[in-house]
């Protein structure tokens, strides 16, 4: 599924005001009030930003035990979104799979919690 967005050019400057951290969910809940199937996630990005919230779109391809301990990245500082009668703080990543599945982002390797992704 291709993307179809603009390939404008940024500087590093704009690229650094986005700040990707390494967190690790913590717990996992249904969402049934979501449009789309989606998990509800609390992720723990370490001591400096804490536990934080969102909703994710990944139940075609992770079930709720596979994702209660796994690392993630995510944009940390977007402003919350209200999502149905959740809020989220935080936007998890991913890319789409050849049928569209969300497959998340992760560090191949154990990384600090908070990390930051340079």
């Amino acid at each position: 599924m291709p993307e179809t967005g603009s390939h404008e050019t940024i500087s590093y400057d704009d690229f650094l005001k986005v700040d990707i951290r390494t967190g690790r969910v913590l717990d996992v809940q249904p969402f049934p009030e979501a449009r789309k199937p989606a998990w509800k996630l609390w992720i723990d990005f370490g001591p400096e930003i804490g536990v934080k919230k969102t909703s994710a779109q990944i139940t075609e391809l992770y079930k709720r035990d596979e994702l209660i301990g796994r690392q993630v990245m995510a944009v940390v500082n977007f402003p919350p979104r209200q999502i149905g009668p959740f809020m989220s703080e935080v936007l998890t990543l991913g890319v789409a799979d050849a049928q569209g599945r969300v497959v998340l982002l992760v560090p191949d390797h154990e990384a600090p919690l908070g990390a930051r992704m340079h």
